[in-house]
């Protein structure tokens, strides 16, 4: 790894269940090696949110360490990955007059707009951690992508702003910083998984994401190549666990085993509807049951997660335009016939979304959902950091992006700040 134009990031996913750490690296053809993955149990956290910080920061802890040693490079900054249920997206409008003498527009009048656009009222215990950009209009005309080098006397933008609760990001970054790393960046987990399993094709023509985690469940709608609405649902697989446990009076860790082992997300799709032996609790004689029982328990709850995701496309206000369908990923898709059950709840075509576009190192090891959000994470710093020349994605213009990374460095102060 003494290569010097390389370049290498850490992406952290700090779940509800478990807390995830990759360490990657771009070489100078772009192309991205996952170079180590570690992986620790957690239960300081709940529907996203840190409750207990010593386990968080034990976990966090392991899992670093673990992807260190199959990395053979010490971590000493990471990038953070945020969700929980106090996430909210606002739409935001803005307008300015280009008041130079030739009339251009220049990448200070887009971060004036950009500015601009972010003066809204917010709670006090609410702070901004992303603003996408929707589309800019110039002297009428929409559409726009990239503003910067045209003409024009009056510039407006519509921009998407997401928001995050100030403690609860202020305990993930207390976290981090306890188990001894730095917080590089803090990155909505749903917009991370996107850089992991969409493609630019299903962006362009309208895909909504569903990364069903173990406490919560992010959503993201994406049309013509920007995400056009977020949620963080809390309600997901630790919920689906505990119906298990409450429905067949079994322990936690039993639940967990019967719905990896044996779940399924859809009782019309059981083939062979096998008998079930539940060991007794405390020498109690073992039950039986059988596969469908278990199939009912998981697919009601699996069933409320898609209608709320189809309350928040209908909201989006782009239902009628993913032609895409939808990508679930995250531990919860790995339920046997979640696409199917989708596909009847939602009526539009799902798949099951795994991490795309590396090129080499344990590419095998992150080829499953779960690493959705660390690998996304990756992608995220790598393509976007603040490095000499940004590495962009495909589609993205430079002088925007530009823009949105020193928007990204000043929204970091808040968290200097404590």
């Amino acid at each position: 790894m003494e290569q010097v134009n390389e370049r290498i990031v850490v992406g952290l996913d700090i779940g509800t269940t478990k807390v995830c750490a990759v360490v990657a690296s771009i070489d100078e053809q772009d192309k991205i090696h996952i170079l180590g993955v570690g992986k620790a149990p957690s239960d300081g956290l709940n529907r996203g949110v840190v409750v207990n910080i010593d386990k968080t920061v034990n976990a966090i802890k392991q899992a670093v360490e673990q992807a260190q040693l199959a990395s053979g490079i010490e971590v000493n900054s990471v990038n953070v990955g945020i969700a929980g249920d106090h996430i909210r997206s606002i739409r935001s409008k803005g307008v300015i007059t280009i008041n130079n003498r030739d009339k251009e527009i220049t990448v200070k009048d887009v971060e004036r707009l950009l500015e601009d656009c972010q003066r809204i009222m917010l709670p006090p215990d609410q702070q901004i951690i992303h603003v996408i950009p929707q589309e800019f209009v110039v002297d009428g005309q929409d559409g726009i992508s990239d503003p910067v080098g045209m003409s024009g006397m009056r510039m407006e933008a519509e921009v998407h702003i997401i928001t995050g609760l100030v403690s609860a990001a202020k305990n993930l970054y207390r976290c981090v910083e306890r188990a001894g790393y730095e917080v590089a960046d803090i990155i909505l987990e749903p917009l991370a998984s996107s850089y992991a399993v969409l493609d630019d094709e299903e962006k362009e023509a309208g895909v909504v994401l569903v990364d069903i985690g173990g406490g919560t469940t992010d959503l993201a709608v994406f049309q013509e190549n920007t995400i056009r609405h977020t949620a963080v649902i809390a309600i997901a697989g630790k919920k689906v666990t505990d119906d298990i446990k409450v429905g067949l009076s079994v322990l936690d860790d039993q639940a967990e085993k019967l719905k990896h082992q044996y779940g399924e997300s859809f009782v019309d799709m059981i083939e062979d509807d096998e008998s079930i032996t539940i060991p007794g609790i405390a020498g109690r004689p073992p039950k039986e049951i059988t596969k469908s029982i278990l199939a009912k328990i998981i697919q009601a709850r699996m069933e409320e997660i898609l209608e709320i995701v189809a309350i928040e496309v209908k909201r989006s206000g782009y239902s009628e335009s993913l032609s895409a369908g939808i990508v679930i990923t995250g531990g919860g898709s790995l339920i046997k016939n979640i696409c199917p059950l989708a596909n009847e709840v939602l009526g539009m075509d799902a798949k099951i979304g795994r991490p795309l576009g590396l090129a080499g190192g344990l590419t095998e090891e992150v080829d499953s959902p779960i690493y959705a959000t660390g690998v996304g994470l990756v992608l995220h710093a790598l393509r976007t950091g603040d490095t000499n020349e940004p590495i962009l994605p495909k589609g993205k213009d430079k002088s925007v992006e530009h823009v949105m990374n020193k928007i990204t460095d000043r929204m970091k102060t808040w968290f200097k700040e404590l």
